[in-house]
């Protein structure tokens, strides 16, 4: 067996083993678990009412619930599957229960597509709950490519896999050189290497530095050039915003996937709407409903009836398939030309897998935030490929991988990792960050991205007024601000860090100006590494009545995990680093490339508040102190405690 393939069937083996780990976790959490239990660990809401039904896109029914118990954590988010209940019947039925995707949830209302045609008698009025379900179909999606690609009975898939993993040199034509106005120096080599790959690119791109803008430039290039082309990432957020940039260059797009999985803006870019506003679509309603009138007629007449029924009965029966034939071929029609007028295809890593899909190759499969695909879920569109595309940052956050085992024996590193390391010469880092000043920049810089990143000009006006230093490390180092297990959800929070991160929040939006604020529309993030913390710092802004200025802010705060941050970023970050003990444990703020999302979120202003005695016993937090003191950033909690 070659070193590939062995290479593959290893990858095979850890991801049998992440599928049972992640099913394991999910049943220890779900079966013979209370009601109470599944509340605690967020897997389900009880009790909910439902607010308001709807028929959406597609003539899909979407309905929106709120919990009444915001008490407990949540795993709900968009995307995900779940199952509605009546709680009577939920330990002994399953009658009562209707399944749904999410469409998205915010606090505690979430919006859901279900899976039925009109809503149950019993979810109007009823006592009601809502499961979240786990997602065997990715998991088959996956295995299902990895051993497409290892049994290679495609000639190209075959090559690409020998390119992107073996001893194969990947090709390169010489025919363009880009020297685009709207681009700059790094920018327009990536898009550069983009067209003259015959086989793979990869788009190395740290924090702030247009990997999107370069990305979509190098789609249109390839639109222009006639190229046939899919698009794709890991979640449906990225998806969503790469189709958003495609519309904006009037680029046809066609965005796959369930529509309850797909932001409302882009909704329309969805084979579901695409088909309700075709000009043959009336035909097929039309047809539906004369099916369903022949149908009904056609039950009207029982078995004992006489020889005339009978044959009347015949009649009708294959009147409906008939008409079910006609509807068959006028919906294949509508795709068929729907298809034809797109120009780019968009889904997520898994969504590639789609029946509307089967069978088409593309020319250039291009996959944003590749860094953080599995490297199963990667191979899914490159399937369809001829040449692939990869563009993200292998020093942000990896993949999430449940399993410790399978993640120590390899399945954490991704194929953007590797590629990036077997194949350097097919690699373009972007190197002009326009996010935040060099002294924001700069630890990041060092740690992470060799010193080769460079501020652009435009981020030496990104200060705040009157704020001489765009850098704060607060140290709580001796005030007894200690680290804490959050009873329900075992997490760790740091009550009195949190209260300090709060009044300490408000007095800089007080120094800097809250009219300022309010004028410029400046935005606050707050990020903490557990969710715990996060909880906390969410029900002492949003629901105290402590700090009034920070309430009358809601709409700029955003509170959140590193993780719920990846690619966004705000004017004032703060960071509450939660760990403070005698044993130095710090947990996974180890995790240097998490800590390099966090670090690296900020325009105008980063204020990190934790305790350097803990903290500054791991090498990385010890140089990120020092990197704080020798910006004159730091200071002592003890300046602020009257």
């Amino acid at each position: 067996m070659d070193k590939v393939t062995e290479e593959l069937k290893k990858g095979l083996k850890l991801l049998k083993l992440e599928w049972q780990e992640d099913l394991a976790q999910y049943k220890q959490k779900f079966l013979n678990t209370s009601l109470a239990e599944k509340k605690k660990a967020g897997i389900t809401w009880h009790p909910i009412q439902l607010k308001k039904s709807k028929i959406g896109m597609g003539e899909r029914l979407i309905v929106e619930v709120e919990r009444s118990d915001a008490s407990y954590a949540s795993s709900f988010n968009s995307g995900k599957s779940v199952s509605f209940f009546s709680t009577h019947e939920y330990y002994n039925a399953t009658e009562n229960r209707v399944n749904g995707v999410i469409n998205f949830v915010r606090q505690n209302t979430m919006t859901v597509t279900l899976q039925a045609d009109e809503l149950p008698e019993w979810m109007d009025g009823g006592k009601l709950g809502v499961d979240l379900l786990f997602d065997e179909a990715s998991y088959r999606e996956m295995e299902f490519a990895l051993k497409k690609v290892i049994s290679s009975e495609n000639k190209r898939v075959d090559e690409l896999k020998e390119i992107l993993l073996g001893e194969k040199a990947p090709q390169f034509s010489e025919k363009q050189i880009y020297t685009k106005p709207n681009l700059n120096f790094s920018q327009n080599k990536a898009c550069e290497l983009i067209a003259n790959a015959k086989d793979v690119a990869v788009v190395h791109g740290p924090p702030g530095t247009g990997k999107t803008t370069t990305l979509i430039e190098a789609i249109q290039d390839s639109v222009i050039a006639g190229e046939s082309i899919l698009v794709c990432a890991p979640s449906n957020a990225a998806v969503d915003l790469l189709v958003e940039k495609l519309i904006d260059r009037g680029i046809e797009t066609l965005r796959l996937g369930h529509p309850a999985r797909v932001e409302e803006k882009i909704l329309n870019q969805t084979l579901d709407a695409k088909t309700a506003y075709h000009p043959s679509y009336r035909d097929l309603k039309k047809l539906r409903k004369e099916t369903d009138q022949y149908l009904k007629l056609a039950k009207q007449y029982k078995r004992n009836f006489g020889h005339e029924e009978r044959a009347q009965r015949k009649l009708m029966y294959a009147e409906v398939s008939r008409l079910r034939e006609a509807s068959k071929s006028l919906e294949e029609y509508i795709q068929y030309d729907i298809f034809q007028r797109t120009k780019v295809f968009a889904s997520t890593l898994v969504g590639a897998s789609s029946y509307n899909l089967k069978g088409m190759e593309f020319d250039v499969v291009f996959i944003d935030e590749a860094a953080q695909g599995l490297e199963a879920a990667t191979w899914i569109p490159i399937l369809k490929s001829k040449k692939v595309v990869f563009a993200g940052d292998h020093c942000q956050l990896p993949p999430t991988i449940k399993s410790f085992q399978a993640a120590q024996e390899g399945l954490a590193e991704t194929l953007f990792e590797k590629v990036i390391a077997r194949k350097p010469q097919s690699s373009q880092m972007l190197q002009v960050q326009y996010r935040m000043p060099e002294a924001i920049m700069g630890f990041s810089n060092e740690q992470f991205y060799k010193g080769e990143l460079q501020a652009a000009e435009n981020t030496k006006s990104h200060t705040f007024p009157d704020e001489s230093n765009a850098l704060e490390w607060i140290d709580t180092a001796g005030a007894g601000y200690l680290d804490q297990k959050e009873q329900d959800s075992l997490s760790t929070c740091n009550p009195e860090e949190a209260a300090f991160a709060c009044r300490y929040l408000n007095d800089i939006v007080k120094r800097i100006g809250i009219s300022d604020f309010k004028q410029e529309g400046w935005t606050i993030g707050l990020i903490a590494p557990y969710g715990a913390q996060v909880r906390l710092l969410r029900s002492l802004i949003f629901e105290g009545f402590e700090y009034p200025n920070l309430r009358a802010f809601s709409d700029v705060i955003t509170i959140d995990t590193v993780d719920g941050f990846q690619g966004q970023e705000r004017d004032l970050m703060m960071i509450s680093l939660t760990r403070s003990n005698e044993k130095g444990e710090i947990g996974f703020l180890a995790d240097t490339r998490r800590m390099n999302v966090a670090l690296t979120r900020a325009k105008r202003k980063l204020v990190l508040i934790g305790d350097s005695s803990t903290l500054a016993q791991n090498p990385f937090f010890d140089q990120l102190l020092q990197y704080f003191e020798k910006n004159e950033g730091y200071k002592s909690v003890w300046e602020f405690l009257g």
